[in-house]
């Protein structure tokens, strides 16, 4: 290959990983790259799982071992301790081995099936081992230098990029506990509630899946379910904690709720336009009879329609002290009847068949 066409293969991978929204699809064309251009039959990228002390597998491309060992690592991930791996902590470059039995390096990949390994190291800013490049071949095989040259390169340009990429997923995981937290510990002064964010939250995401809706669009989806009422924070204990029926007063009180949330999610000032949506629709209702803003029919955001079904689904078939909870088929029947008047008539019957499977 020429140095013209091996720049625009480059340019290509940086573009790639730059445009790439998570991980796994920026790094992917650069290990599809090593298996097309150099003698390896597969190739890996590793991240580490501080919480494990793993490298797990987040993308792969080629052949892969069928060894029992193999497939615990793609369950697993490899050990922190494995050899290769603190080679690596310590590597300033690349390293490659063309026979994984004649080096103490590679310890444990003869007995994956891995007879020839390459592997580049990705760090973080703080120069911290972040996970890892590897490409191998299932016989000896003595790395030349042109694949050498183009592991070295191309690794070493995508592995910054890969850094950045692992280092917004840690920032985002951070975040997403945080958020599951605040809706916890709103459930924690409400106790009618127990176990309703992560309930709501699960099922939110699998009516999303089953309509088709991408993990981009479900991840503000998931925020929003987390949040949806955190406003109730600034809601007095006499009227959220109340045992019997609210007065028109203490309703008012009440449904300002998600005007005070939608002030707090505001001032988190990293919530998706899909989250903020959620949090001040999800009482909207069909025929514009919802609150705080009255909206009506298509109005409504298709993230505030999708949860509205979930939240009221929970709510019903849940335990209260002045109510037992509902069954399912009680739950479904009322879903029905306000089916074009609460709820939107396309979702509620594939809201339904879900919540059907969850019952069972």
């Amino acid at each position: 290959m020429n140095r013209d066409a091996a720049a625009r293969d480059l340019l290509g991978l940086t573009a790639a990983a730059l445009a790439s929204p998570d991980l796994a699809g920026g790094v992917t064309p650069t290990l599809e790259k090593l298996v097309n251009d150099t003698a390896a039959v597969g190739s890996a990228y590793f991240q580490t799982d501080t919480r494990a002390l793993t490298y797990s597998v987040r993308a792969a491309t080629g052949a892969m071992p069928q060894t029992a060992g193999m497939q615990a690592v793609a369950a697993h991930g490899l050990p922190a301790d494995t050899p290769l791996m603190r080679a690596l902590e310590r590597a300033q470059a690349p390293l490659f081995f063309d026979d994984t039995r004649r080096s103490p390096e590679t310890q444990g990949f003869p007995e994956l099936g891995v007879a020839s390994v390459a592997a580049a190291p990705v760090r973080s800013a703080d120069g911290r081992l972040l996970g890892a490049f590897l490409m191998h071949t299932f016989e000896p095989h003595v790395w030349q230098t042109q694949e050498a040259t183009l592991f070295s390169v191309v690794c070493g340009t995508v592995a910054a990029l890969a850094g950045r990429l692992a280092a917004e997923e840690e920032a985002r995981a951070a975040r997403e506990a945080a958020l599951r937290a605040l809706g916890l510990a709103l459930e924690a002064r409400d106790r009618e509630t127990q176990g309703h964010t992560d309930r709501v939250t699960e099922l939110a995401m699998r009516f999303a899946r089953r309509l088709g809706w991408t993990a981009a669009a479900c991840e503000p989806l998931r925020w929003g379910a987390y949040l949806h009422d955190i406003g109730k924070i600034a809601i007095p204990d006499a009227v959220l904690l109340k045992p019997g029926r609210l007065s028109p007063e203490e309703w008012t009180v009440m449904r300002s709720h998600v005007d005070a949330g939608v002030r707090f999610a505001q001032a988190l000032n990293f919530l998706p336009a899909g989250a903020m949506a959620l949090i001040q629709d999800h009482h909207e209702r069909w025929d514009g009879g919802g609150y705080p803003r009255g909206l009506a029919g298509e109005q409504i955001s298709s993230e505030g329609r999708l949860f509205a079904l979930c939240d009221v689904y929970d709510a019903l078939t849940s335990d209260r002290p002045y109510r037992s909870a509902w069954t399912h088929a009680q739950t479904a029947e009322e879903l029905r009847r306000l089916s074009g008047v609460q709820f939107d008539p396309e979702l509620v019957e594939t809201f339904i068949a879900l919540t059907e499977t969850v019952a069972d």
